[in-house]
């Protein structure tokens, strides 16, 4: 594990995704923690600290709009970015979703886990920038 390395929270209620996303942000060097639920996503950001949020919309109990909505009215200062990963694709929705402070939304169905990880350098180190190489651990 790169002690360096840029702390995602994940947070998705379908187990498969969720296992999935994580498996790939992990093997791109990323220190991940995930999520199964809006709440717990929620308690997980006022704990500690995270470099992005990867959030799904459609969660059981609190839905990621109300988990960022909330997150931002506790904490309007925080630097972390905020990637919305969903199905949903109504104007309305992503509107609200960039209004709460997202900086990026990602349809699912349009995405690979290697492109969502590729979107999540691009976030987290500048899109514009190549991303590093990554750094060789021992095993």
């Amino acid at each position: 594990m790169n002690p360096t390395a840029k702390k995602i929270l994940l947070v998705e209620d379908e187990d498969f995704i969720r296992e999935l996303y994580v498996r790939q942000l992990t093997k791109a060097d990323f220190f991940v923690k995930s999520a199964p639920d809006g709440q717990t996503g929620l308690n997980m950001l006022k704990s500690e600290q995270f470099d992005l949020l990867l959030l799904d919309i459609m969660l059981p109990g609190m839905n990621g709009l109300q988990l960022l909505r909330e997150f931002k009215t506790n904490y309007p200062t925080s630097p972390m970015i905020t990637i919305l990963l969903t199905n949903l694709g109504q104007e309305a929705v992503i509107k609200e979703g960039f209004e709460l402070g997202a900086q990026a939304y990602l349809i699912k169905a349009s995405y690979t886990p290697d492109q969502v990880v590729i979107e999540v350098k691009n976030a987290l180190f500048g899109g514009g920038q190549p991303t590093p190489p990554p750094v060789p651990t021992a095993q």
